[in-house]
């Protein structure tokens, strides 16, 4: 078969190509230069050299053709732009999830299809196995990797079942250091190689650097809020339905200044997201103070003291239906219907009992358990056991 492998110029992806070429497959390296602004790195020079020369090393070594192809004026069209724009918003936008959708399982891809490849393979610690229904129609399963430390399924889940069915993930079934190891037996140049931190294919950058770019800084004021505000201690109202009862439960609070005490300055609202407690400069607190909202027409940031602070937690979100993605198209919800799953909000958090709705206004997610910093723009996932089903923007 005629693969075309992403060599990213990691570790992952050299393993990678390694992989499918001992299973004797045809492999061609393909790297996506998706950035050439030095000036927003954190690294003297754009990382992107350094990593197409690893990966060119690697394509030599294994004796595979290896092709760069420039992406960076749909990256920055349908990454970049769309970031400024959910920032500018007081929304906090997941970028690698949306390079997934829009850039390596859209137009690389297609690409890569166009070279004559039959499959695309990438480095990402997940696992993609079908089966048939009894109409003889194939399944795409979108699995958890085995490394619970790496599983990166989170960032494949806008995948299409389309997309499924032309990618492959030979090292999903593999740990890092495992990978590290074949890497080091094999004399790759990317064995030891550290991971890559940062926006996805542009490097390390300082976000708020990266964001005033274009989003200007306007100074602001910080209102701490206190545990005695009235809102926390409310008794919760009677529901006459389910659904006004998760109206309720995945409403934010709308804070206003007079709620709570003024205690410093930002640079401006946009910068900031929900949770965050870093890059803050307050002090003469116990504990860290976190960002539990931010009213971007006034360009004010509400704090809470301390990583329990009840500001911070919300026991449902909800997803416009527009936003709402099924990988398992067969698994979707009707209107009135509901599902037990297992749900995170974000990368690395560990798997949470959630029960989702659908009704005609909108989808909810209830957990068992209150979640802290739910993020407007982030994605939620839902899971069946290892298995994503699907995932939507939370509103």
């Amino acid at each position: 078969m005629k693969i075309v492998v992403g060599l990213s110029g990691g570790v992952d992806s050299s393993v990678t190509a390694y992989l499918l070429q001992q299973q004797g497959h045809e492999v061609i390296g393909l790297f996506m230069r998706n950035w050439n602004d030095a000036s927003v790195t954190l690294e003297d020079e754009c990382p992107w050299i350094e990593d197409s020369n690893d990966a060119l090393l690697v394509a030599q070594k294994l004796g595979i053709p290896f092709q760069v192809i420039d992406m960076s004026e749909l990256y920055k069209e349908r990454i970049v732009d769309y970031m400024f724009d959910e920032y500018q918003k007081g929304r906090t936008p997941n970028p690698d999830v949306l390079c997934n959708r829009e850039v390596k399982f859209d137009v690389f891809m297609k690409t890569a299809l166009s070279l004559g490849a039959e499959k695309v393979a990438t480095g990402h610690y997940a696992r993609v196995h079908s089966t048939t229904d009894e109409n003889g129609k194939e399944i795409f399963h979108l699995l958890a990797g085995k490394d619970n430390n790496k599983d990166q399924s989170y960032f494949l889940c806008q995948l299409s079942q389309d997309q499924l069915s032309k990618a492959l993930f030979p090292i999903g079934e593999l740990t890092k250091p495992e990978v590290r190891e074949i890497a080091k037996k094999q004399g790759l140049v990317t064995a030891d190689k550290k991971d890559s931190q940062g926006l996805c294919f542009i490097g390390k950058v300082s976000l708020p650097t990266f964001l005033q770019q274009q989003l200007v800084p306007k100074e602001g004021e910080i209102v701490e809020i206190f545990n005695d505000f009235a809102e926390y201690h409310k008794p919760q109202p009677s529901f006459n339905s389910k659904q006004e009862e998760l109206e309720y439960l995945s409403a934010k609070i709308n804070y206003k200044k007079e709620d709570g005490k003024v205690i410093g300055k930002h640079q401006g609202a946009q910068f900031f997201t929900i949770g965050q407690s870093k890059g803050l400069g307050i002090g003469g607190h116990k504990e860290s103070c976190f960002i539990i909202s931010r009213e971007m027409e006034n360009n004010i940031i509400f704090v809470g003291e301390g990583r329990n602070f009840p500001g911070l937690f919300r026991k449902a979100l909800k997803i416009d239906n527009s936003e709402v993605h099924w990988v398992r198209e067969d698994l979707k919800l009707k209107n009135g219907e509901s599902m037990e799953v297992m749900a995170r909000i974000r990368y690395r958090q560990t798997l949470e009992k959630a029960t989702i709705y659908q009704f005609e206004e909108g989808f909810f997610m209830e957990f068992e358990n209150p979640q802290s910093a739910i993020a407007e723009g982030q994605f939620a996932a839902w899971y069946i056991d290892d298995e994503l089903i699907g995932s939507g923007v939370i509103s």
